[in-house]
């Protein structure tokens, strides 16, 4: 998921998918009904899920729609939500089952089949958006129903499947509500997860009422819950400070999250340990002056990833050395290992060989809405331009904007933030680094393929640990993308505000329901 989506903890990662769940129909909420408010400036790409692959569209997706499967809180599989039970079948993971409960009913009161399953599934594969989530389904053949029992056929072994159906993307619509072929723009969200979206303005605020009818894995009913959504980290800033907000989660500025004191008495700090990484995505197509891997490489050899975090993070992240993160099963260090240290003698030597006019110009695009990326953009050229070998022109866009340029292929450089789908080595592999990836880059490997594959076929996680470390290694030499680093993640809340944790545990759940008064 573009941060565009999972704080996981190693020991979390090598464990299978559990099928055992229950649900209960939530009670009307009693005591206090004054809304709780909470602030992002993660901004919504899309409330249809076959048109959004980002943290801010899936935060509420977990929350209006309902997928077959769900993560609990801090929980590292996959248990039951709208299925009743799912399981693979015949023992190769090339097919997978799901029962759907009984009794799930769409806000307008239709009762969900298989059928509105298989659409859902169905949908996000045949439309195929630029900025949505197919690429996460790749390994998805078909879709077939037998009265209540969904059947996906898979084209290659995966155990991460049951993963990726928890997430945004096994969000189940309502069939006679979503056209087809195209995405639905009129501003509506129906789907059966704990919260009804009552009301949506764009880039302002989603009001967001319990579901009554909710049938799920969710145990308590949450408040009513305001999120608004602000133009930048800064702005989102202002609002916590001036109390305009009850919570503000995603994402601070690095300056007031290095001033945090967990002894302040009118706030609640909330840091985890994350998983969110940045990445320096590189485009690799023919008509891009980074087209040859010596130009990548010699990128790779003069980025200075302690400095740029000391200049523009404050402390609030860590230098990131490879694909998978820190904390993750099969992390290695393999671009340390090629690139130990800042060498622009090494760099000039890579250019010449690569026969291209130095310096080598190129853009490098990225998102509005945060200051430290701005001093990044700003950081990353002044150490590039200090060596003579590059020139880069920096620019931001608007959100929207930006995802579509570079999924267009008109950005030579950009930087993304990904914070990962599922408790699972597997989403920082084919989503960043497969043929048709999400990152839009043009980049395509016949061996990261195939490592990608192999390390699927496993449902012992802990076995694909090798295939992950040979991958890394392949994008190290490679260099379809540079991780630059790695983030700790903060939720702040009121002193009379319970459950903000829940907005940033090990799974990548947005738990608005846990949030309550105290």
């Amino acid at each position: 998921m573009r941060s565009v989506r999972v704080r996981v903890l190693a020991s979390l990662l090598v464990l299978t998918v559990a099928a055992i769940g229950g649900w209960q129909l939530l009670p009307a909420q009693r005591g206090t009904d004054r809304t709780i408010t909470v602030g992002t400036s993660d901004p919504v790409t899309s409330l249809d899920p076959a048109g959004a692959y980002d943290a801010g569209s899936w935060a509420l997706f977990n929350n209006v729609f309902q997928s077959l499967l769900t993560f609990e809180p801090g929980g590292a599989n996959p248990v039951p939500d709208a299925a009743r039970d799912c399981a693979f079948a015949g023992g190769t993971l090339t097919v997978y089952r799901c029962t759907l409960r009984q009794g799930l009913r769409f806000p307008g009161g239709r009762e969900v089949t298989a059928a509105d399953v298989k659409f859902s599934f169905d949908r996000i594969k045949r439309i195929n958006a630029d900025l949505g989530p197919a690429p996460l389904l790749d390994t998805l053949q078909s879709v077939s129903v037998d009265g209540p029992t969904v059947s996906f056929r898979l084209t290659a072994p995966d155990a991460t499947f049951p993963y990726k159906i928890a997430t945004g993307a096994g969000s189940i619509v309502d069939r006679t509500a979503y056209p087809a072929n195209r995405l639905r723009t009129d501003g509506g969200a129906d789907g059966t997860g704990p919260y009804v979206l009552t009301s949506y303005t764009k880039d302002r605020q989603a009001r967001l009422s319990p579901n009554e009818r909710y049938r799920g894995a969710v145990q308590h009913s949450g408040r009513q819950v305001l999120v608004r959504y602000y133009q930048d980290s800064a702005a989102l800033a202002e609002a916590w400070q001036a109390r305009r907000v009850d919570v503000a989660a995603r994402t601070l500025p690095p300056a007031v999250l290095a001033g945090l004191s967990p002894g302040d008495p009118d706030q609640r700090v909330t840091e985890s340990d994350s998983t969110e990484t940045r990445d320096l995505v590189l485009n690799v197509r023919e008509n891009s002056p980074l087209h040859d891997r010596r130009v990548r490489q010699a990128l790779a050899a003069v980025i200075n990833r302690e400095k740029l975090v000391s200049q523009v993070y404050q402390g609030t992240t860590d230098p990131l050395y490879s694909l998978i993160p820190a904390g993750v099963t099969g992390h290695t260090t393999s671009f340390f290992d090629t690139y130990p240290k800042p060498d622009p003698l090494r760099a000039r030597r890579l250019l010449d060989a690569a026969g291209v006019s130095m310096p080598v110009r190129f853009t490098y695009g990225y998102a509005e809405g945060r200051e430290s990326a701005v001093a990044e953009a700003a950081e990353l050229k002044r150490q590039l331009e200090a060596t003579g070998l590059f020139y880069v022109t920096t620019k931001a866009y608007p959100w929207a904007d930006f995802q579509q340029r570079y999924a267009d292929g008109r950005l030579d450089a950009y930087g993304v933030g990904w914070v990962a789908d599922f408790p699972d080595p597997d989403t920082f592999s084919g989503p960043l680094v497969g043929t048709d990836g999400s990152l839009k880059n043009g980049y395509s490997s016949r061996e990261a393929d195939r490592l990608i594959r192999d390390g699927r076929r496993h449902e012992d996680r802990s076995r694909a640990v090798d295939d992950f470390k040979s991958l890394q290694d392949v994008v190290a030499q490679d260099v379809p993308l540079i991780p630059l680093w790695q983030r700790k993640e903060y939720v702040l809340s009121t002193e009379d505000v319970g459950g903000a944790q829940y907005l940033s545990d090990a799974t990548g759940v947005f738990r608005l329901w846990r949030l309550t008064w105290i």
